[in-house]
Parts: C-alpha cells; sequence; structure tokens
C-alpha cells in the first residue's frame, strides 16, 4: 500500500502539468457579470463577461454575437452560456453581446427591402463596435489582452462580425486595434473585395453546403428572387475562404456536406475541439500559417 501512495503521489503533479492553458479545462468555476454598454435610439444594449475564478493577468477574449435574423435571439441562451462557460474554463475571458433587432416585427425576409436588411447588418456591426470599445475603455472590470480579441458569432451574429473584421471602419471608435481572428459560423458578408493583404486575420469557417438562408457561395439572402423586395447578393464561408486562399492567409473551412442553415447552431458544441484548435494553433500560438479545409456528410 505505501509503494502504491508513493506511485500516485508521483504520477498526479505529472498528469496536472500535462494539462495546457487554453487547451484543457484548467479552471472549475467562471463568473458572469452584465453590463450596460450603450444607449443607442433610446435601447439599452448590454453584454455578459464570462471569466474563469483564479485567472491572473490578462486574458484572450472571445467576443460572441447571437443569431436570429436580426429580428430575434437572445445573447443569454443556453447553449451560448454553455459554449461560454466552456472556453472560460480553458482560459478564456468571453463577452456576449446583445445588439438592436432592427427587423424586428418586418415581416417575412423576402419582403424586406434590401436597404433594411443591409441596414440591419450595419446596425449591428455599430452596436458590436460600441461593446468591444466600452470592454478596451474599461480595463479595471475587463482584463483582457487587447491583442488577442477574437469576433465569433452564428447566422446573422456571424454576418456582424464578419463585416466588422472586414467590411466596417471602426478606427473612429477603436483607433489602431486590430482583430486576432474571427469566426463565422453559417455566415457571409456583401462584397467578397472587403477582404484585402492588409486586414486578412486567421478565420474560422463553418457552414452547409444546403444552406438557402445564408448562401455558402454566392446566391441571394434567403434565396429571394430578383423582383423580391429584399433581393440581394451574399458572399458565404466558401467564397471568403477562396479570398484568403488567394491572399496566402490562414483559415479553417468547415463544410457540412448538404447542411442545412440548422447547423449555425451545432458547431459551438459539436465543434469545440475544432474550435479551441484553430484558437490555439491559428491564433494565440500560430507555429505556421494553416489553411485547414475539412468535409463532413450531414
Amino acid at each position: 500500500m505505501k509503494a502504491l501512495f508513493i506511485f500516485f503521489s508521483i504520477l498526479l503533479p505529472s498528469m496536472l502539468n500535462a494539462q495546457k492553458l487554453y487547451q484543457d479545462s484548467m479552471y472549475q468555476k467562471v463568473t458572469i457579470s452584465a453590463h450596460k454598454y450603450a444607449t443607442v435610439e433610446g435601447e439599452n444594449l448590454e453584454m455578459d463577461f464570462y471569466r474563469p475564478v483564479g485567472a491572473e493577468g490578462k486574458m484572450p477574449v472571445v467576443v460572441y454575437v447571437h443569431g436570429g435574423g436580426f429580428n430575434s435571439g437572445s445573447r443569454n441562451t443556453q447553449g451560448i452560456q454553455l459554449f461560454a462557460k466552456r472556453l472560460a474554463k480553458r482560459g478564456y475571458a468571453v463577452l456576449s453581446v446583445s445588439y438592436r433587432l432592427t427587423l424586428k416585427d418586418k415581416g417575412t425576409e423576402c419582403e424586406i427591402p434590401t436597404e433594411l436588411k443591409q441596414k440591419a447588418i450595419i446596425s449591428a456591426t455599430e452596436d458590436l463596435t460600441l461593446a468591444i470599445q466600452y470592454m478596451i475603455t474599461n480595463t479595471s472590470l475587463f482584463p483582457i489582452k487587447k491583442d488577442k480579441i477574437i469576433l465569433a458569432g452564428s447566422s446573422a451574429g456571424a454576418e456582424a462580425v464578419l463585416h466588422l473584421a472586414y467590411g466596417h471602419d471602426y478606427s473612429k471608435q477603436l483607433g489602431e486595434l486590430k482583430f486576432a481572428g474571427v469566426i463565422g459560423i453559417a455566415g457571409a458578408i456583401m462584397d467578397k473585395d472587403y477582404i484585402k493583404e492588409e486586414n486578412a486575420i486567421p478565420t474560422q469557417l463553418f457552414h452547409g453546403t444546403s444552406d438557402v438562408v445564408v448562401p455558402y457561395g454566392s446566391a441571394s439572402h434567403q434565396s429571394c428572387r430578383r423582383l423580391d423586395p429584399g433581393y440581394f447578393q451574399l458572399h458565404g464561408s466558401k467564397i471568403i475562404a477562396a479570398k484568403l486562399k488567394e491572399l496566402e492567409k490562414p483559415y479553417y473551412l468547415y463544410t457540412i456536406n448538404q447542411g442545412t442553415h440548422a447547423w449555425a447552431g451545432v458547431p459551438t458544441k459539436r465543434c469545440f475541439n475544432e474550435i479551441s484548435d484553430f484558437l490555439y494553433n491559428d491564433v494565440l500560438f500560430p507555429k505556421m500559417m494553416r489553411q485547414t479545409e475539412r468535409v463532413v456528410t450531414e
């Protein structure tokens, strides 16, 4: 029995030392604090900040934006909370952001005029900029690394973060800040040429090939017809990855063959290891420039 005790005394520290920050669950508890970051058009906008209990110093932060077609959705659903806590236990801070739902009560997608749909993307991107500005200027509340801010979002949220990373001038609010990476889940951008040599950052993309809401390639939003009031083109994950490949920049394209828009809510649960791999090897500690493409079948 004595020999067995000595064996475990030696083995346990070595097992603990094998764990790695940002790759394994290093913390047991996570705190969540709610903050009002702005009032826009009379609406109070709030965000939740997740941080691991016991973590010292500044942390990389994942800024997450929920989906919902710019007419619904919430920053604190059970799925988002579980995802944020899982990241926080590995050593990340997480900021989950609410934004103006400018298409609420506006009717069906193809009946909504194009200018209102595009304005919804821009408004969400502007709100997200204000949330990040609030975070980086209140350092006592948010101990984060300014050079390790990663954007992430699903569906409408993915459109917001992709446009903030690539199609929105945020210099007035955020100065020379450059985002460390972006994760788009079933998202798209209005113009692929938003992505340039100087603004390209590590990008992870999840998308189903049969998504008729937000296109995997280049197609109309919501599959609207040319004569519909809400017709306009979007360029999805396949096109974004192709542009980054052309520019010889890092990306991680996860394609779901025959996957529909229902996949917008799947990767934060089912593909957590892939997200963790991207964050660690492409954003935090890149040893080489990777261009990863994976295809799975629905």
